[in-house]
């Protein structure tokens, strides 16, 4: 008699789709779009590479999906102008790093210079941080105001990424806490751009 085969792996959509979507994101920040291989996202999900092409088309098709899930600005945003500027400040030098915004600021990073991925992290930029912030700041050179505070986010970022404590001590951090939120405000309230 021949034994029976073992039963087959039950087949789950959402969860394949998600574990891909998974092991792509950490890929693409890790490695960037242009050395990431369909192949080795695949392998670090446990799925066969054909699933990717099945389920999203192909590695720019998957790379855009990636960005579409990423965070947006608009988390920030739902609570209105009164605190922003200690809202956010306390997020960039207090609050402990989110994994998820941080891998999304490196796969931009690390694939904005490639041909096949520049505009889709273009396009992503626009709409899901410029183009809301331009909107919650309103006024004259909100795209200025919004491009600016970009600049301080990033900044900010890539130096927590470096140095979790800006190496300043906790007074000094308190400090740097209170510039920022002042700063923000400036930004926001189109103060900086006066004059």
């Amino acid at each position: 008699m021949v034994p029976p085969l073992s039963p087959a792996r039950a087949r789950n959509a959402a969860a394949t789709r998600a574990a891909i979507l998974d092991a792509a994101r950490k890929r693409f920040a890790r490695e960037g779009y242009d050395q990431t291989g369909v192949r080795e996202i695949a392998a670090d999900a446990g799925v066969d590479a054909a699933l990717i092409s099945r389920y999203f088309g192909g590695k720019e098709e998957l790379f855009a999906e990636v960005l579409s899930c990423a965070p947006s600005i608009n988390e920030l945003l739902v609570e209105g102008r009164e605190g922003f500027g200690e809202r956010l400040a306390h997020m960039l030098a207090v609050e402990p790093m989110r994994d998820d915004k941080l891998e999304l600021i490196l796969i931009m990073l690390r694939s904005a210079s490639s041909p096949k991925t520049a505009e889709a992290v273009r396009q992503h930029s626009g709409a899901s941080f410029f183009g809301p912030l331009e909107t919650f700041m309103g006024g004259e050179n909100a795209a200025v105001r919004a491009r600016l505070l970009g600049c301080l986010m990033l900044g900010a970022t890539m130096n927590r990424m470096m140095h979790e404590d800006f190496m300043l001590d906790d007074e000094q951090r308190r400090e740097l806490c209170v510039e920022l939120a002042r700063t923000i405000d400036h930004y926001v309230s189109g103060d900086v751009c006066e004059g």
